[in-house]
């Protein structure tokens, strides 16, 4: 057997281009125009890639981009004031303040002063709860694109037998909750739990984000199953870098129904999935019907 290759890469231009379709719309409509507000503290490398990619794609889909470059001195209070005014600005629909943050500023505290109608990272703890008691949240980027890459494959995902490899607040709780409010059948485990790779093989859907470079081999892939690879890790491998997922693609290809590679599976869909977030955070504070396809 040979999988299914799930191409993000692909998909998220899909969900780009729904996205613009309907920003099109509010501006035509309704006079509208949503904006994204992104907050970077510090000059981390990689968090600086992240968010010019964002930009990027906050202005191809035609939305307002409003970027916010802060010395990595900046004090608590400061961000705190930023992100009051963010809060209370009519043109920003959605605030993300850039992860990790210096490490003499309180992440938590950061993140919870955000309005959670505004919070597009689905952090904060009242979407947390919220997504929690099946009621409705902003959710986490990543596990949206997880479930909707899954409901496009599956149809629906009533009675499936899900495994969650890794229990992070930011993908593998948040993707365990999506999957429960789609009718799965769904177990949690991590590096810890006994016996993994049995426990792994009972499922039809496997998600694995667990942050361990191909810990997920084939003889742990149930015969069919679909393989949603989050993991992003670099490697040194014949003395090149090289970025792997999470599962070891070549064994579980041989197995799986369908999978995720890595690079251009899981991760296009994360920025595609913060610009459907704030789209829906705009159309929820006007009153205005959500965009189908793009929520959970």
């Amino acid at each position: 057997m040979t999988a299914k290759v799930i191409d993000g890469k692909a998909f998220a231009a899909r969900v780009r281009a729904q996205v613009a379709e309907h920003v099109a719309r509010l501006k035509e409509e309704n006079g509208l125009t949503p904006g994204l507000a992104v907050v970077l503290v510090g000059e981390d490398p990689a968090s600086q890639v992240y968010v010019r990619n964002k930009h990027a794609s906050t202005i191809e889909v035609g939305m307002a981009s409003f970027e916010h470059r802060l010395d990595a001195a900046t004090s608590e209070a400061e961000l705190l004031a930023l992100i009051d005014q963010l809060n209370a600005d009519p043109k920003v629909h959605g605030i993300l303040v850039q992860l990790p943050l210096p490490g003499h500023l309180n992440a938590e505290l950061v993140i919870n002063r955000i309005n959670p109608a505004k919070d597009v990272d689905g952090f904060h703890i009242s979407n947390v709860g919220l997504l929690g008691t099946g009621q409705k949240a902003m959710v986490p980027c990543t596990p949206l694109g997880c479930l909707m890459m899954l409901r496009d494959h599956h149809g629906k995902l009533s009675g499936l037998n899900a495994v969650v490899v890794g229990r992070s607040n930011i993908v593998g709780k948040p993707m365990a909750q999506l999957l429960l409010g789609d009718s799965c059948t769904v177990t949690i485990a991590h590096s810890r739990t006994r016996d993994l790779a049995e426990v792994c093989r009972r499922a039809d859907i496997l998600v694995a984000a667990v942050g361990r470079p191909e810990m997920i081999t084939g003889d742990m892939v149930r015969p069919g199953a679909t393989v949603i690879d989050v993991g992003i890790n670099r490697i040194e491998r014949d003395g090149k870098a090289k970025l792997v997922g999470d599962v070891h693609y070549e064994s579980a290809a041989a197995v799986a129904g369908a999978i995720t590679p890595v690079p251009g599976g899981v991760g296009p869909m994360t920025i595609a999935c913060l610009l459907a977030n704030t789209l829906t955070a705009c159309c929820r504070a006007h009153g205005l019907a959500e965009p189908e396809g793009l929520t959970a």
